[in-house]
C-alpha cells in the first residue's frame, strides 16, 4: 500500500464521520482514529528480516510525508529555486486527461508560464511560475493532495 492510497483512506475516513477504522492486510495493519479535532493513523508493516515490526506512525488528516523529502532535497540542491503551492488542493500536471503535461523535467519555463493546476473546492487554479529557468525535478505525483507552501518543482535559474 503506497502513501497516496493511505492519504485517500485517511481523507475518506475523516469525511465519513467514523470514529475508528482498522484495516489489516497481509503485510500492513492500519488503524485510523478520529476525535474532536484530531485524526490519528497508526501504520505497522511486517518486516520479514526483523523480529520487531516497524514503529507506529502518527499522521494528520492530510499527511505531508513529501515535505521532509522536499526539505532534504532543498538542502542538497541549494542552487535550485523551489516553486511552492500557494493553496491547499489536488495537484494536476495537465489541464485535462487527454492533454499533455504543462511541464516535464528539462522544460524551460519563464515567469508567468503555467506549471500545473491545483483543484480546490471544485475550482481549478492555474499555478504560474514566478521564476525563469529549467525544471530539474518534479516533487509531487500527479493527482496528489498538496498543502499550502509545499514544494512542487525545483527550477535551475541559470
Amino acid at each position: 500500500m503506497d502513501i497516496k492510497e493511505i492519504q485517500n483512506l485517511i481523507k475518506f475516513v475523516a469525511k465519513s464521520g467514523a470514529s475508528e477504522v482498522k484495516l489489516e492486510m497481509e503485510d500492513v495493519k492500519i488503524t485510523i482514529r478520529t476525535g474532536s479535532e484530531k485524526t490519528e493513523t497508526t501504520i505497522v508493516q511486517a518486516a520479514p528480516m526483523q523480529q520487531v515490526p516497524a514503529a507506529p506512525v502518527a499522521a494528520a488528516p492530510q499527511p505531508t510525508s513529501e515535505q521532509p523529502v522536499a526539505t532534504s532535497a532543498e538542502s542538497n540542491d541549494a542552487k535550485y529555486i523551489t516553486v511552492k503551492s500557494p493553496i491547499i488542493g489536488t495537484f494536476y500536471r495537465k489541464p485535462a486527461p487527454e492533454k499533455p503535461n504543462f511541464v516535464e523535467v528539462g522544460s524551460e519555463i519563464s515567469v508567468g508560464d503555467t506549471v500545473c493546476v491545483i483543484e480546490a473546492m471544485k475550482l481549478f487554479n492555474e499555478i504560474e511560475s514566478e521564476v525563469s529557468g529549467k525544471v530539474v525535478k518534479i516533487l509531487v505525483d500527479d493527482s496528489s493532495p498538496v498543502e499550502f507552501d509545499q514544494p512542487l518543482f525545483l527550477v535551475d535559474p541559470s
